[in-house]
């Protein structure tokens, strides 16, 4: 099994007047994480999937555990695999850590949705097994 790997700093954008990061700025992370694995890896940018071809992938579902605050000027190591690849959705696991400690981990559920008519739609083949290939079970 394969698993994704990005990295991003904590900018001041992120954080709170404390210095760490304010919690709905992880979301927006989380977000970057699965463009970049969608551009870098299955070869399908944002911009394909939604403007040209119709289609996007939103979260189905969306659990996060915090373990302990990042601050500004910390980088953000993710670690992101699928636990199970569907017919039109798929569930992942994010491992979000700091010099090796866990700050969060989040657990969700992408669904492929045609935008026109906000229905599932099934994997493309191609897409499917780069998917299976970043997963530790199949459906």
């Amino acid at each position: 099994m394969a698993i994704f790997a990005h990295q991003n700093a904590v900018m001041f954008q992120h954080c709170d007047p404390a210095g760490i990061v304010f919690y709905p700025r992880y979301f927006e992370m989380i977000n970057a994480v699965v463009e970049t694995f969608f551009d870098a890896v299955v070869g399908w940018s944002f911009n394909q999937m939604h403007v040209v071809e119709r289609m996007g992938v939103p979260m189905g579902r969306i659990q996060s555990d915090f373990h302990a605050p990042t601050r500004l000027g910390d980088v953000m190591e993710w670690s992101f695999a699928f636990a199970r690849v569907g017919g039109a959705s798929a569930d992942f696991t994010l491992q979000g850590r700091c010099g090796g400690q866990d700050r969060l981990t989040v657990r969700g559920t992408l669904v492929l949705v045609h935008l026109d008519q906000m229905k599932a739609q099934r994997w493309p083949q191609a897409v499917r097994e780069i998917l299976v290939n970043y997963s530790e079970e199949t459906v």
